[in-house]
């Protein structure tokens, strides 16, 4: 084997990334003080006593999450305002000191337990209510014992998710965070988490909008899970056109063979950094009334969901619970009309009865045989990622009348690819691995029909 090769498949997930990207479809929950003051970023002088939701209901935002096939949540437990969601000894900027004091993330994994969910939790380190942020180290120590909190007083979380915001401009206030303080904590309280987009374990996609890269690599440069280098890459600003930016073409190809070896050339390393593509149902963040009638169509969050999920990443969908504390109508109404349309979708696999033929030579195939002649609409592939991430280009083809005809062109497949095309019919299809990092492990295939 080509050493050059060898390299690049010898790069593994871990087993917390792995229980991670299996998780499929999750949802962010933003809520808090900018619930109530209608903003997206708050600037800390809020009065505790603004927070007043009236019918504080998590079981509820639970039963709307499980509606749409949701597997996890990551609530917000303190925003760039600094009010916290939770009971915390180390400010008065909290519930505790607001009208309802509930601490939510307790009630909230009370409902995730009862309905199967996993907890993560979002912690910014931005924080404009502390009068010790900018500091140094007597800010750190501040976050510190607050993630403290977080990882030892709620059970087990799947992830703390960092975006490692500091939006305080050129004059403002200037605070080096203590990352690899930050996380040997949450690997001593958690070790089973992730640490997200501002963290070693998971990526952010690159923008706020649902877009993703045709060719999406989990094997990537060790440089881009530095701590600072994402943090600059993160939210800077709450406007429209950083929420909606799309990939650029600079950050297109993030893990071609040609781009690695230049890395490996370089003197680079290589690791095992995986993607989450994170947007929200609404044009905002958090809750804003005026909203209500701009939530994203079913079709929109499914498109977003079939190349995410289906695009080797995990899709990290934003719902706010409104001023009343609880999901909007419209949003649980979505929710749920999304999760009728995965379910009919991807319930029943049409290849499970099918016989299946791997083919050898110039171009390794996997032969599928029906039973009878059938429609389909999507096939879903999966690469045994414990060996690596190998797939480079495939195609999928259909034989009728004896005559091959190409439906789909694909790229890379990692985790999980869902191809979509027009509907088909044949009895013999054919998946051709045109392109690969050595011998390609397909470990699941998956034929539907949209309905």
């Amino acid at each position: 084997m080509d050493s050059f090769i060898e390299k690049l498949i010898s790069i593994h997930p871990s087993e917390n990334q792995i229980a991670w990207q299996a998780l499929g479809f999750t949802a962010f929950l933003h809520y808090g003080m900018n619930t109530f003051t209608d903003r997206e970023w708050g600037d800390g002088t809020e009065s505790p006593a603004t927070y007043n939701p009236s019918h504080l209901d998590t079981d509820q935002w639970c039963e709307a999450l499980v509606s749409a096939g949701i597997t996890a949540c990551i609530i917000t437990a303190k925003h760039h305002d600094g009010f916290c969601l939770f009971d915390t000894a180390y400010t008065k900027h909290s519930v505790m000191y607001s009208p309802k004091p509930i601490d939510v993330v307790a009630a909230l994994a009370k409902s995730c337990e009862k309905y199967g969910l996993k907890l993560g939790v979002y912690l910014s380190p931005w924080d404009r209510n502390c009068p010790v942020y900018g500091s140094g180290k007597a800010y750190d120590d501040y976050f510190c014992a607050q993630l403290e909190e977080l990882t030892t007083k709620y059970g087990r979380l799947y992830s703390v998710w960092f975006d490692g915001a500091c939006g305080e401009g050129p004059n403002g206030k200037k605070q080096v965070y203590d990352w690899p303080r930050y996380y040997a904590l949450i690997r001593k309280n958690q070790p089973q988490a992730v640490i997200t987009v501002c963290g070693p374990d998971v990526r952010w996609i690159g923008n706020e909008a649902g877009y993703t890269r045709p060719s999406e690599w989990s094997v990537v440069p060790e440089r881009m899970r530095n701590a600072e280098t994402t943090a600059n890459h993160s939210q800077k600003s709450d406007e429209e056109s950083f929420r909606q930016r799309p990939i650029s073409s600079m950050d297109e190809d993030l893990g071609s063979r040609e781009l690695l070896a230049a890395e490996l050339e370089a003197g680079g390393k290589l690791c095992w950094y995986p993607a989450e593509v994170n947007v929200s149902i609404r044009p905002g963040w958090f809750y804003h009334a005026k909203e209500d009638n701009q939530v994203r169509s079913v079709e929109n969050l499914l498109e977003i969901y079939e190349k995410s999920v289906g695009g080797n990443a995990v899709f990290l969908l934003n719902i706010p619970p409104d001023t009343n504390g609880k999901i909007n109508a419209a949003d649980a109404t979505r929710l749920k009309e999304l999760g009728d349309r995965i379910h009919a979708i991807y319930t029943h696999n049409l290849l499970a009865k099918a016989d299946i033929a791997i083919g050898e030579g110039d171009t390794p195939h996997i032969d599928i045989f029906l039973p009878q002649t059938t429609t389909l609409t999507h096939i879903v592939l999966c690469e045994d990622i414990r060996q690596s991430q190998r797939v480079e280009a495939f195609t999928v083809s259909a034989e009728v009348d004896g005559k091959w005809q190409d439906i789909y062109d694909g790229t890379t497949i990692g985790f999980k690819k869902i191809c979509r095309f027009a509907p088909f019919c044949a009895s013999h299809w054919r998946v051709n691995i045109t392109q690969s990092r050595h011998s390609s492990i397909i470990c699941f295939m998956g034929g539907y029909r949209d309905v």
